[in-house]
């Protein structure tokens, strides 16, 4: 491209390149999602066609950007997790906030007709999304995160639960509902649930209660397995990547084209204990597993 006099417009843009060697986070949330889900009529307390497209589109995500490992997602927002050794856009913080969030909101939209096919969308009332990345320097850090994201899942859904049953089974107004809920504990609301309404909150589908987990489907390895001898080849065409090193431009292309080969699935289950992280090493080594044999 031809040098200008203009071209010193460019010393004006900042770095924005995020740590290396570190998970990133790219948190999203729905803008104005209270209104939006006034005037599209959203099922108090919780709407399962609503969850089922935020579910869809973070599937649709995973599948655009395969360097992503896994994402949590709750109500109006999903979390997209970046491994360490991502290298995608140069681990530009703009470059990859724009492109979930962009991407995110493109198949929402799109898909849209297919969960609320009687209240198509209005100009006036289209969502939309924001986001930002934030960093974690160890795996532990971000186990944390993602545990009080489903922390969080379970105590606003305990509290709007109990809300809109009064509310909605209890003729009670907003303003009573939420003075006698104030200062009550989990025991409390539980307690409200199932001598007032008959509701027993363990009952409430998993969907509601753990948020939903997307992740690339490989088969489930034993947390405990018995220790027979080394082979350095797991079958997966791919080896883990060496924490701390960078990855060359063809290895990230074959890891890519081998987690394009895997199922993207969502589950509802707790990430909180080990199990669900020991059961499935690929989301946190990088290096894909071996496919299910029904693939």
């Amino acid at each position: 491209m031809a040098n200008s006099k203009y071209e010193y417009v460019k010393s004006f843009e900042q770095p924005d390149i995020l740590l290396p060697n570190t998970w990133i986070v790219v948190r999203i949330d729905g803008r104005g999602f209270h209104k939006l889900s006034d005037y599209y009529a959203f099922k108090k307390p919780n709407d399962r066609r609503a969850l089922d497209l935020m579910n869809a589109a973070a599937v649709e995500v995973m599948n655009d950007l395969p360097d992503l490992c896994i994402a949590y997602g709750i109500s109006d927002e999903y979390s997209f997790v970046f491994h360490p050794s991502c290298e995608l856009f140069e681990r530009r913080n703009s470059k990859l906030v724009t492109t979930v969030v962009s991407s995110f909101t493109a198949h929402y939209i799109h898909q849209w007709n297919s969960y609320f096919s009687s209240t198509p969308l209005q100009p006036r009332y289209l969502p939309s999304f924001d986001g930002r990345a934030v960093i974690y320097p160890n795996t532990q850090i971000l186990r944390d995160y993602m545990s009080w994201r489903q922390v969080d899942c379970h105590i606003n859904n305990l509290y709007n639960t109990t809300f809109w049953t009064m509310v909605l089974q209890g003729g009670m107004n907003n303003t009573d509902a939420e003075q006698e809920l104030k200062g009550t504990v989990s025991a409390d609301k539980n307690e409200i649930l199932f001598k007032r309404f008959g509701i027993n909150y363990n009952n409430e589908l998993e969907i509601y209660k753990k948020g939903s987990v997307v992740y690339r489907q490989y088969e489930l390895q034993d947390p405990n397995p018995v220790q027979t001898s080394v082979d350095d080849d797991d079958g997966s065409g791919a080896s883990s990547v060496v924490p701390g090193s960078k990855p060359s431009r063809s290895q990230q292309d074959k890891l890519r084209k081998l987690r394009r080969k895997a199922r993207v699935v969502v589950d509802h289950v707790d990430i909180i204990k080990d199990e669900f992280w020991d059961r499935r090493p690929w989301i946190l080594s990088n290096a894909p597993g071996k496919l299910p044999i029904e693939q």
